[in-house]
């Protein structure tokens, strides 16, 4: 290292060219080993505060390079989403990924990019720790320098950078979509634009200032106050989406306006520390704090996944806390509620019986493949929306409501959980839920199902399906030699994008205001009148998310066996109630004689359906709700003793309600 250190005190020496092969010096052969890479530094700073030639030629390089190169596009674009929007950035990520960007070499940007050119290089800068790099900057000692009595051409780039984000703040801060969920940007003094004008009079006062005591009227007080205003008003506004619905487009402006301030303050700090030493000492962690961001953001600017995720957080966050509140209504608390669901879950089991023999007529009818595909997506998405309209429950669809449930009482600062108590009861009254629904559907399902078969054995003196036919259901539903649980997975997947799509719809119908629009139409009121249009348009707006979640279940389910058979690959999808009444049918047209064993691998495979079923739409339901709220540490140990404590002690709360309406309110949970 000190060969290439005493490079740098050449005459003829070109930073641009010497710093990167230092970085390679110090970068680790594994990006993930931190330990070589702190060695590596702290080498470095061992032999700059021993020599202070190697010192003095390392410090004039980095001074030159801060000097001669422009340094707006680093502080305004690294780590900013552009104005482009969510869109253009998602293809300019991936246009970049094949075909890299042309380097402009008088650019800052373009030297740190060189540098740090590989994106695994942000583990090992991130992971050495700002205190290291803190003590490199130190090594280089930039006060042997005397003070320049002028200010810095480096804090005239910096200040030339505020200024430009300023301006941004200011024209994103009256964005028409921002002005419609915050009307009193307009009506009163706006923070965005408020902080321009104190920010315009800050860096034109600034260099005044420098090596002088600074002046109340001309410090960043109030603009830190304007930029805390600003963030206030962000947060409002994401809470007005949270109840008016929100769009990829919202969500990417404010998280563009957020990086924007907080950019702001970055270099806010820097400033405010060669304010109180000229020479910069207190300037250090900020500026090592931004240098490790700036590595970090330049290391991923063309990861599309990271994008992805970034900008869907808040929708995500939008569509599972509408699942949440209708999850809510599948966990019952008191005995009448309990009952309530039961019912409700009967209802459902009634209805299915009736789609699984109507999806038995239409296999028979033998159809082309696509009408026939069509017929059965029809079949499930109707009669599931039948389901819904006639206040019916369907036991698979409740775990991906609650387990939003759950995770709206997981989060929390910090990601710790607040109440282990209060968990551990949701968790029993979730599990008796999910049980009574279970037996709601699959008690009602099997036995109408067996009915109808026998009604049609009756009235026709013909079985329903045939011998052969009703063995193979059976044998659909095997535990080990069918592939349900298999199937019954895929379906679990489907059950889960359901409530995503739930969840989308809500949004949709609250942002795009859907019932007040419909009020507006005057031919449905002169047809129907004004109070059955009223009814008709809060229906709608309560109910698009179910509505249309139910339906494209519907054709998700149906449309998988028609994907599969459009590709060749063997897919197919397992429901535990059409299963379970694919079984009552079964029977019946075996003369309630089928074969025992297989009769008892079939039930068996229906058990396994239901849990699976429930287990994959849970989990990944789970999973993205508690990413949606950046819940990423929590204490799962804990909990599930608080759970396992609550079984031994209160078993039956996990099957019964309490007797006497006991329990907590879930309102209480959240």
């Amino acid at each position: 290292m000190e060969p290439l250190l005493s490079q740098f005190a050449a005459p003829e020496a070109d930073p641009a060219r010497l710093l990167p092969r230092l970085i390679d010096a110090i970068r680790p052969a594994d990006a993930n080993d931190i330990e070589s890479a702190r060695r590596n530094l702290q080498a470095l700073c061992f032999i700059l505060c021993s020599r202070q030639e190697l010192r003095a030629g390392l410090r004039n390089a980095v001074g030159e390079l801060l000097r001669t190169h422009r340094h707006t596009e680093l502080y305004t674009a690294t780590g900013i989403l552009p104005s482009s929007g969510f869109v253009a950035e998602s293809f300019r990520r991936i246009g970049h990924k094949f075909l890299p960007e042309v380097l402009d070499p008088g650019l800052l940007r373009t030297d740190l990019r060189q540098m740090f050119d590989r994106p695994s290089d942000r583990i090992w800068v991130l992971g050495v720790g700002n205190d290291t790099w803190l003590e490199l900057l130190a090594a280089l000692c930039f006060d042997e320098e005397p003070p320049s009595e002028s200010l810095p051409p480096s804090l005239t780039e910096v200040l030339r950078s505020l200024r430009v984000l300023s301006y941004w703040i200011a024209a994103c801060g009256m964005e028409p979509e921002l002005l419609r969920l915050e009307p009193s940007l307009e009506t009163r003094e706006s923070p965005f634009l408020e902080q321009n004008r104190e920010m315009t009079a800050y860096i034109d006062a600034f260099p005044d200032t420098w090596r002088k005591p600074v002046p109340r009227e001309t410090d960043d007080k109030h603009l830190r106050v304007l930029f805390e205003q600003c963030s206030t008003v962000i947060a409002r506004v994401r809470g007005n989406a949270a109840r008016n619905g929100t769009s990829i487009r919202l969500t990417y402006h404010l998280q563009r306006l957020r990086q924007l301030l907080l950019r702001g303050e970055q270099l806010l700090d820097i400033l405010a520390g060669f304010q109180a030493d000229p020479g910069g000492t207190s300037a250090y962690p900020a500026m090592t704090a931004l240098f490790v961001q700036l590595v970090r953001d330049e290391c991923v600017r063309n990861n599309l996944r990271r994008h992805w995720r970034q900008n869907t957080e808040l929708i995500a966050l939008r569509v599972t806390d509408n699942a949440s509140h209708h999850g809510d209504h599948y966990i019952t608390g008191p005995s009448d509620e309990y009952r309530a669901l039961a019912r409700s879950a009967m209802i459902g089991g009634f209805i299915i019986a009736f789609m699984a023999c109507l999806k038995i007529l239409l296999a028979k009818a033998a159809l082309p493949p696509l009408t026939g595909g069509v017929a059965f997506c029809l079949n499930y998405g109707l009669g599931f929306c039948l389901i819904h309209v006639l206040h019916g429950t369907v036991a698979t669809k409740q775990p991906a409501m609650t387990a939003n449930a759950i995770a709206a009482t997981l989060c929390e600062s910090g990601g710790k959980l607040r109440d282990l108590e209060i968990l551990a009861d949701l968790i029993a009254r979730t599990c008796r839920s999910q049980i009574v629904a279970i037996l709601g559907n699959v008690g009602v399902a099997i036995p109408l199902a067996a009915l109808l078969a026998f009604a049609i054995l009756n009235a026709s003196g013909q079985h329903f399906t045939g011998p052969e036919k009703a063995a193979h259901l059976l044998e659909e539903q095997h535990l080990l030699y069918s592939g349900a649980v298999f199937y019954a997975g895929i379906a679990g997947v489907c059950l889960f994008i359901s409530g995503l799509i739930s969840g989308y719809y809500d949004n949709y119908a609250a942002y795009n205001r859907i019932p007040e629009r419909i009020l507006q139409l005057a031919w449905p009121r002169r047809l129907f009148g004004e109070a059955r249009m009223r009814r008709v348009a809060a229906y709608i707006g309560d109910n698009l998310g179910a509505l249309a979640g139910n339906l494209l279940f519907g054709f998700l389910l149906g449309g998988t066996t028609l994907f599969g058979l459009l590709v060749g690959l063997p897919i197919d999808i397992r429901h535990v109630a059409f299963s379970s009444a694919f079984i009552g049918v079964a029977v019946v047209d075996l003369d309630f004689a089928p074969d025992p064993w297989l009769l008892l691998w079939s039930l068996l495979g229906v058990a396994a359906i239901g849990f699976t079923n429930l287990t994959v739409s849970f989990a990944l339901a789970l999973n993205v709700a508690l990413r949606s709220r950046q819940v990423a540490d929590t204490e799962w140990r804990p909990l599930a003793r608080a759970v396992l404590s609550h079984l031994r002690q209160h078993p039956r709360d996990f099957l019964l309600p309490p007797r006497r309406g006991g329990g907590l309110p879930l309102e209480n949970n959240r």
